[in-house]
């Protein structure tokens, strides 16, 4: 009788299964956390370049700081923890110089740079992972109308 059982592989399955499981699900929630911050990584990066395409088709729209933010914020779905930061770069023989008040010289190129900020936050805590990662894009467009 005690060698019909040690032979008997009924339950090993089901063992293996329990050894298996914590491990798969720990790869699965990880491969969820890393498509949601890439999803946020995307719709950064979106907001700025539709920000920026907005503040670069003309010298009123470059001075338009509240438009550009709008066109930001509506292509990254209203979130709510997201900042747009809205500059002019001005450069002349390929040097960043001062801006000048007034109407655009012709020796510069002026041009939109827009930074979208944002938190990716974490569904789960994880031992050495922090929380809150910080997710930031950049976009630089020259004006198309000076």
């Amino acid at each position: 009788m005690k060698s019909r059982f040690a032979r008997s592989e009924s339950g090993t399955s089901m063992v293996e299964f329990a050894l298996v499981l914590p491990v798969f699900l720990f790869l699965l929630i990880g491969l969820i956390e890393v498509g949601r911050y890439m999803r946020l990584a995307i719709l950064a990066s979106h907001a700025a370049r539709a920000a920026v395409q907005y503040g670069a088709q003309s010298t009123f729209t470059a001075a338009d700081t509240n438009g550009m933010i709008n066109a930001a914020t509506q292509d990254a779905e209203n979130l709510s923890n997201w900042h747009v930061y809205p500059t002019h770069i001005c450069m002349t023989n390929g040097a960043i110089v001062t801006c000048p008040a007034g109407q655009p010289s012709s020796t510069s190129a002026y041009y939109v740079q827009v930074e979208v900020t944002g938190t990716f936050t974490s569904l789960l805590n994880y031992p050495g992972i922090p929380t809150n990662i910080p997710i930031t894009s950049t976009a630089v467009m020259r004006l198309a109308s000076q």
